[in-house]
């Protein structure tokens, strides 16, 4: 039998039990929609939470700190130390040519604290900073957004975070006021004092001050990440202060800096450059690796969740066999009859598991519409439901709710829903073929 003539002779066998069919196959339309739905959904939750952990510029970074749990104290009975502290490798000039020499590393920014305490003045207002240095003239690098003005970081200037504004307060504010809103800084001149304590003979001490007067070039927008509270100056204007606050020239050959920031060209290849980092002695960070963790997570939840929808796949397989065993009764004589005009047996396997197949294959079709269509259905309720929660929050971002179903899914589903139709089939078939054609034919 030629392949066209089995193809229009199942389809005509369907077409003259639609009512059977379409009972049969809701049972695959359910276990194959289900499939969909529950993968889809951690699908979503997966993109979500990636998305929350930083962009794509972050996901190219390694924070290197030097590795002080190498060097914890270790402590024997009653609590007494037992070894004494060392020092870890600082993260020097030389260390920064290392990383820098490692395959797939595009750059390596030093980075620095401010080792005395800030206060930003505007106007009337105030604030605490968190100021950090960068030893790069460009924060393009870093990917952070930009709210307004430039990435360019120039002596006299800073880029501070759009929460920095946020923190400003009148200190002459009276009881019952309202507060000021935030201030624009855009292209505005703060002032920095900055505050050391210096000791006397006596044993007592003074405090002294020192005001820097900077530029705000750039404001980077709130991306929920370190740069929102952030201050950042250029590293050798840094340097400088906290030399004067250590009452010594800082030496970043010898003193080192609290931590480097090292870039990679591609994000694929993170962890390996972190390893390498660790390997040298230093403690390496990546989001990547909490996100491997995660996403480790989330395979397993596409599973079980798969899982549960092949349970409702199998009760409809057990209806597909129990569908074709009932037509092989009802038309018992009718395959005698094919086998007696010349029909052998690989031609009653191939139509009866063909009938099988597209019971499997009409579901599995009905089934991924249904589950794109309540994949789309829940993104609306989704973001209904997380518009209010924003609302009700003042605002706050949340982690969204939605539904993402990728082609390689809707492909699955179908071919094994056909599969499952397929299998289903199997023994109904071999039953059929194995039929003696004189006993067929006398069959009531």
């Amino acid at each position: 039998m030629k392949l066209r003539e089995l193809i229009s002779l199942i389809l005509l066998n369907l077409n003259q039990r639609k009512g059977r069919v379409l009972l049969t196959a809701i049972g695959v339309v359910i276990g194959s929609a289900s499939i969909v739905i529950l993968v889809s959904l951690a699908q979503g939750l997966q993109q979500n939470a990636n998305e929350q952990f930083g962009s794509i510029a972050e996901m190219s970074q390694i924070a290197v700190y030097p590795d002080w749990e190498a060097v914890m104290p270790v402590y024997g009975g009653g609590g007494m130390m037992v070894e004494e502290v060392a020092e870890p490798d600082p993260i020097t000039l030389a260390a920064m040519e290392e990383m820098a020499a490692i395959p797939g590393v595009k750059e390596v920014i030093p980075r620095s604290y401010l080792f005395a305490g800030a206060m930003m003045k505007f106007g009337k207002l105030e604030s605490y900073a968190n100021i950090i240095g960068l030893g790069t003239d460009d924060l393009s690098v870093l990917g952070y957004p930009m709210l307004s003005g430039t990435t360019e970081l120039t002596k006299g200037s800073v880029i501070i975070g759009e929460e920095v504004l946020r923190n400003f307060y009148n200190p002459s504010l009276r009881p019952g006021q309202e507060p000021p809103p935030p201030p624009d800084l855009q292209d505005q001149t703060i002032i920095m004092e900055i505050s050391k304590w210096v000791s006397d003979e006596t044993g007592g001490g003074m405090e002294v001050k020192k005001s820097l007067r900077l530029k705000v070039v750039g404001i980077i927008e709130s991306s929920q990440s370190e740069a929102d509270y952030a201050v950042f100056m250029r590293l050798d204007q840094v340097s400088d202060i906290n030399g004067w606050v250590m009452g010594r020239r800082f030496n970043p050959r010898q003193d080192g800096y609290d931590m480097a920031m090292v870039i990679a060209e591609d994000r694929d290849h993170v962890l390996e450059i972190a390893d390498q980092i660790n390997n040298m002695g230093f403690m390496a960070n990546t989001p990547q690796e909490f996100i491997q963790g995660v996403n480790s997570f989330f395979v397993v939840l596409q599973v079980i969740f798969g899982g549960v929808g092949g349970v409702a796949l199998l009760v409809a397989a057990i209806g597909i066999a129990n569908t074709m065993t009932m037509a092989i009764l009802e038309r018992t004589r009718e395959i005698g009859l094919m086998k007696a005009v010349g029909a052998t047996n690989r031609d009653v396997l191939s139509i009866f598991l063909g009938e099988a197949a597209g019971i499997g294959f009409i579901g599995g079709v009905g089934g991924v519409l249904l589950g794109v269509l309540a994949g789309k259905l829940i993104n609306v309720l989704g973001s209904v439901y997380m518009a209010g929660q924003t609302t009700a929050s003042y605002g706050s971002p949340g982690v969204g709710i939605s539904v993402v179903t990728p082609a390689w899914l809707i492909l699955f589903a179908i071919a094994f829903s056909t599969l499952i139709g397929l299998l289903s089939g199997l023994y109904p078939a071999l039953s059929a073929a194995n039929l003696v054609p004189v006993e067929a034919l006398k069959y009531e």
